[in-house]
């Protein structure tokens, strides 16, 4: 089975409140509070409550059209839905991310982080429905991270095949989201504001959910919800949730514990698990957030994960032994590759000699498995990049 990588402002009150609400001790035991943490700066960032909150404390007239597009588009999608319930929505998420979607909306579901044909089908309707609005309209765009894959309309003669070929290489490579996106952009029609460059309305409203560094607009979705250079329209653009609220609300729940936030996920797992031990063997008791989207280098013919799992499986060796330090490592849209799992939670126990071979191969999945270090809690309706949330005793 193929192994897949895809890549990786500060809170409200109301995440403040969340926090406060479920902050928790995390020095009797580190098992169950590293994931209660977990999912509480998930919650913070989720598509639903971002979206409303957005819109509720900056209000915006009522929209002609909503779209969609990304893996939160249905979190998203149905705050905006339940305040403009009269108006059509089109949403363009992953397989199987569109549970809860409002009853009227159109729903296309498309693969990700590869292209598949589902994803051209995806990018004409977004198209169409772009070109559809009337002159006077009001489009209210909805987007995160995973949108550069579900959706497309590609330049000149290339096909699927090359994009899914290119795509594939470029992931295997190592590339960071940035470069991966600039791919994405040469090759589209509808990325890097050339989906808004055919709208003949009067204005857009773009929400987005940051799954990249530096939270631009341009390269969240490869610039999917972007508006072109001398755009006619007036383009009003919000990023409404970002890894930054997802570590602030874990911390606002550490309380004293927090020793560390920062946000230096950034680099192959290789060099990023022996830097991230070796700070935490002489750092203080206590908690360490870090946030950000580390990439890997895959061989040949990689086994079944992903760059957390993959992260997680090399910090459990380089902490091996160890009675004093747990680590959770996982992507916050609640998946790792094409897997049903969004990392791994290590210890100094985790580790022993035949995890050597699962790191050659690639495949972080089955060998954490059998030692039920999986973290599995399915679609989040958020996409914010990745969070590793470390305890030491």
């Amino acid at each position: 089975m193929t192994f897949f990588i895809f890549l990786w402002w500060f809170g409200t009150p109301l995440r403040a409140t969340i926090a406060a609400t479920r902050q928790i001790s995390i020095t009797k035991d580190a098992m169950t509070p590293l994931s209660d943490l977990w999912h509480i700066g998930v919650d913070a960032v989720g598509g639903d409550t971002s979206v409303r909150q957005s819109l509720r404390t900056q209000p915006i007239t009522p929209p002609d059209r909503i779209i969609a597009v990304g893996k939160a588009a249905t979190a998203m999608a149905r705050a905006a839905a339940s305040l403009f319930p009269d108006t059509p929505v089109l949403i363009v998420t992953k397989d199987g991310h569109a549970d809860g979607a409002p009853s009227h909306a159109q729903v296309i579901e498309a693969a990700h982080p590869v292209p598949n044909a589902a994803s051209l089908i995806a990018g004409e309707a977004l198209r169409d429905t772009v070109q559809g609005c009337e002159t006077d309209a009001h489009l209210l765009m909805l987007v995160s991270g995973g949108a550069s894959a579900l959706a497309e309309v590609l330049e000149g003669d290339l096909t699927l095949e090359d994009l899914a070929q290119r795509t594939q290489a470029k992931l295997a490579s190592g590339a960071d989201i940035h470069q991966i996106n600039a791919m994405r952009r040469g090759l589209s029609r509808i990325k890097g504001g050339k989906l808004l460059s055919a709208f003949r309305g009067a204005k857009v409203t773009t929400l987005a959910i940051s799954d990249v560094e530096g939270d631009s607009l341009g390269v969240i979705g490869s610039g999917i919800g972007d508006a072109p250079k001398n755009a006619a329209f007036v383009h009003d653009a919000r990023i409404v949730a970002s890894n930054a609220i997802a570590r602030t609300a874990i911390a606002q729940a550490a309380g004293a514990d927090l020793r560390s936030n920062a946000e230096t996920l950034y680099d192959d797992v290789s060099t990023l698990a022996p830097r991230i031990a070796a700070h935490l063997k002489t750092a203080a008791s206590g908690l360490h957030i870090l946030g950000g989207e580390p990439t890997v280098i895959l061989p040949e013919n990689p086994g079944r994960g992903g760059r957390n799992m993959m992260l997680a499986l090399r910090l459990a060796r380089e902490i091996a032994g160890r009675d004093d330090l747990r680590i959770l490592v996982a992507g916050t849209d609640g998946s790792d590759g094409p897997t049903d799992a969004a990392g791994a939670v290590v210890d100094g126990k985790t580790w022993d000699a035949s995890g050597q071979d699962a790191i050659e191969a690639a495949a972080p999945y089955d060998w954490l498995a059998a030692r039920d270090a999986l973290l599995k809690p399915g679609p989040t309706g958020t996409n914010v990049m990745d969070l590793l949330i470390a305890h030491k005793r």
